[in-house]
């Protein structure tokens, strides 16, 4: 079985659009995305230095419309070559409208009302994420708890992401679990926490004005690795899930399950192919960073259990 998966916020790098723009096509295709956004998203992909994509209001349509980008030109004009689909966190979003949930335009209009409304509700309070690696899984999470911290992501059996107040951040870091590191994020505030609530609300405010379908591909959600059936449940999964935690490990146990034998990360990719060479130990992986990858990802598609060669 082959999964596409789509990285969330954090994974964008200054210029990783360029290379995607020379294809035919393409930049009337961003064009069009980003109008649905309201950013100069080319410009953005292209020129904008790393602190000024790394605002979430930029990052998230950004990697939305790069993913959107790299699975079209991966499809070339038919089926996207893959039977399941997965996203971290905001890559939820492009994974939903690769799998026919929800029209690319629609995906950009969803993302941009996101990514504002969690940027706003980041700016309330100082907040902030650390990376816990390592240590005994039980231990670290009663340690998060200790410090009035919550897991909000749980990106596999060795990582698991604490976010709240800076302050408690810091004290988590200064008392880490033992045999664990504790790493600092650069980002912008406690995603996938109670901190987002307002972001949740303004998402419950603007999703009536769209209409999902019911996914064309199997649609995995970060909300403890079920399979999405409908696109309703999808759309309320994830409104509800920039103030609840993505278990990113959990939708690998799914993929897992279901026997995964390949991996396609979309651009700007490298992490979660990463998280699997650990996880998924013996599948094939492509890194879908630029069109001279495209070669590789087809050969991978064409190769997989079920697919012609």
């Amino acid at each position: 079985m082959l999964v596409i998966v789509c990285p969330g916020q954090g994974a964008q790098k200054p210029g990783f659009l360029a290379p995607w723009l020379e294809l035919p096509g393409v930049p009337e295709r961003l064009a069009q995305l980003s109008e649905a956004a309201g950013l100069d998203l080319a410009e953005h992909g292209t020129r904008s230095d790393a602190e000024t994509i790394r605002d979430t209001a930029v990052a998230q349509p950004l990697l939305v419309a790069a993913g959107i980008l790299a699975g079209e030109a991966l499809a070339d004009g038919t089926a996207l070559p893959a039977e399941a689909l997965a996203g971290h966190s905001v890559g939820e979003v492009t994974a939903a409208a690769l799998a026919g949930v929800l029209s690319p335009v629609d995906a950009m209009r969803l993302v941009a009302v996101r990514a504002t409304a969690m940027a706003e509700a980041a700016a309330a309070r100082e907040t902030s994420m650390a990376a816990v690696v390592g240590g005994d899984r039980a231990e670290v999470m009663a340690a998060i708890e200790r410090r009035g911290l919550a897991p909000a992501n749980i990106n596999s059996s060795g990582q698991v992401v604490a976010a709240g107040l800076a302050e408690d951040i810091a004290a988590l870091r200064e008392d880490a679990p033992a045999k664990s590191r504790v790493i600092p994020l650069q980002v912008a505030g406690a995603f996938h926490t109670e901190h987002m609530a307002p972001a949740r609300t303004a998402l419950e405010g603007f999703a009536p004005q769209l209409s999902p379908a019911d996914p064309e591909l199997p649609l995995i959600s970060n909300a403890g690795g079920r399979v999405v059936t409908s696109g309703r449940e999808y759309l309320d999964l994830i409104v509800a899930q920039v103030s609840s935690p993505v278990d990113w490990a959990a939708c690998m146990e799914t993929l897992r399950a279901r026997g995964v034998t390949g991996m396609i990360e979309l651009a700007p990719a490298g992490t979660l192919t990463g998280l699997a060479k650990r996880e998924l130990r013996g599948i094939d992986l492509v890194n879908l960073n630029t069109p001279d990858d495209l070669e590789a990802a087809r050969a991978l598609a064409a190769a997989a259990p079920g697919k012609e060669s």
